[in-house]
């Protein structure tokens, strides 16, 4: 797909965002003038080029075509969400992901809109580095009968297939029961995901080079429903209880499965993980602290200055 020694990177995008086509545009122009060719999806390319007349300097890959092999880099441009559906096309094939941020949070994203240049600059200059991400692999049952394989960089959640039904689950760690409970969703989530979903719902953050896993209920008609952080090397089992409701099964909001009554839901540490194109060098500290705009001044220091 590539010719010999020549950098290629493919541009995944957000397809709804007003800043798309110029940000696009701009990678492409630059990255053209260090000669490195730049690779789209076809499914998003009539997204970049309009009118007709105009065009960027691209090739034009199918989805269905492996299309980030060979490729030094796959650049995001959109939020987290865009970033996770680059994963799928990257994670098989080991090629590192770096996101522009065009959207609100961005947690997973390396750099803003408007530093969209030097990122372009990083990239051509190699001055990046790269940094490994846990994932999870997910294993569904039935009856003994393995129905469904699939995996998530931020979360597998097992929720209720209807807001009117109830999901009565029993969660089990290392195969031994924890505890079981009606709810509206439990879920699976690596330290990457902490401050995703599970944030959301409840769960800590955990610093993603914790090797660990974490369990949080969601909405859990229960006294213990408190979250659980467990061990990389752990088994979880959420299993859906066999006369209840039926649920789903979602990762990273991406990848869905219907789970019958009775399905159990294994989730362990994957073993491919997601890489990560970092161009900043600083603690996980400093990105949580900006991400979330937490006050780090004290309070006494606060009412010195407004007295």
């Amino acid at each position: 797909m590539t010719e010999l020694g020549r950098r290629e990177v493919l541009l995944i995008v957000h397809p709804d965002r007003d800043t798309t086509r110029d940000a696009a545009g701009e990678v492409a122009v630059r990255l053209a003038a260090a000669g490195i060719g730049l690779r789209v999806l076809d499914s998003e390319v009539r997204r970049l080029v309009e009118p007709p007349d105009q065009s960027l300097p691209c090739a034009v890959v199918a989805e269905s075509e492996d299309p980030a092999r060979g490729a030094e880099l796959v650049l995001v441009l959109g939020g987290d969400g865009t970033l996770l559906r680059a994963a799928e096309l990257a994670r098989p094939v080991g090629v590192p992901v770096l996101g522009v941020n065009l959207g609100r949070m961005g947690f997973l994203t390396e750099a803003d809109y408007d530093a969209l240049g030097d990122t372009v600059d990083r990239v051509v200059e190699r001055r990046y580095r790269i940094e490994e991400r846990m994932t999870v692999d997910v294993t569904v049952t039935l009856g003994g009968t393995v129905v469904t394989r699939t995996w998530a960089l931020n979360e597998a959640s097992v929720e209720k297939c209807s807001r009117e039904r109830i999901l009565d689950a029993l969660i089990e760690v290392d195969g031994r029961p924890v505890s079981s409970f009606g709810c509206d969703g439990v879920l699976c989530s690596t330290p990457t995901g902490s401050t995703a979903y599970a944030f959301s719902a409840g769960g800590p953050v955990v610093w993603p080079d914790v090797e660990a896993l974490l369990v949080v209920p969601s909405n859990a008609h229960a006294m213990f429903s408190r979250p659980l952080v467990v061990s990389r090397s752990s088994v979880i089992t959420v299993q859906v209880d066999p006369d209840g409701s039926p649920a789903v099964l979602t990762c990273d909001g991406l990848r869905h499965a219907d789970l019958e009554p009775g399905s159990r839901v294994q989730v362990v540490a994957g073993e491919v993980p997601v890489r990560l194109a970092r161009l900043w060098d600083g603690p996980f500290t400093d990105r949580l602290v900006h991400k979330f705009s937490l006050p780090v001044t004290g309070w006494r220091e606060r009412h010195a200055r407004e007295g």
